[in-house]
């Protein structure tokens, strides 16, 4: 025989039990509206349209672009140099093979000579350089692009002179 409230509302009729009915001082929120989802799930907020950057070009247009660029004056490009001195352009006129540097053969043997005098590995010598072995393989066989830099540290390792790659 618990007391019962003076007013009920229509609410808390409807309302299911709840565990927390039996707890004291406790009120149960009651909400005015319930909340649903939508009837149908999209995106908001979404542009699913496709991004298109340049246009192509069509016959029509093609015309009118050759008169307006035949009156405007030619455009001068900045000229873009390679690490070597060549500029870019002669670069693409070039029409022989360019190649890269390798190793002379002097500095190969030199290396290979200063190596086996001071009696260290090519492993060795990469680690006392801080190097992977295979860049001394490559100097040793010719294969590597010379260095200079790389060349003046050799010399320090090995205590010797080696000759240099003219830039």
């Amino acid at each position: 025989t618990s007391p019962k409230p003076d007013r009920v509302s229509a609410a808390d009729e409807t309302r299911p039990q709840t565990h927390t009915d039996s707890i004291p001082n406790v009120k149960p929120a009651i909400h005015s509206r319930q909340r649903t989802m939508p009837a149908h799930s999209t995106m908001h907020g979404q542009d699913w349209t496709p991004v298109v950057f340049a246009k192509p070009k069509t016959a029509a247009a093609r015309p009118a672009n050759i008169a307006a660029t035949a009156q405007q004056p030619e455009k001068r490009t900045s000229i873009v140099v390679t690490s070597k001195g060549i500029s870019a352009r002669k670069l693409d006129e070039e029409t022989e093979n360019l190649k890269h540097q390798t190793v002379p053969a002097e500095l190969r043997l030199a290396i290979m000579r200063a190596r086996t005098a001071n009696n260290m590995t090519q492993k060795a010598l990469a680690a006392s350089l801080n190097l992977q072995p295979a860049v001394i393989n490559e100097y040793e066989s010719g294969k590597a692009i010379p260095n200079n830099a790389l060349i003046a540290r050799l010399e320090r390792a090995l205590r010797v002179k080696l000759p240099r790659v003219p830039r």
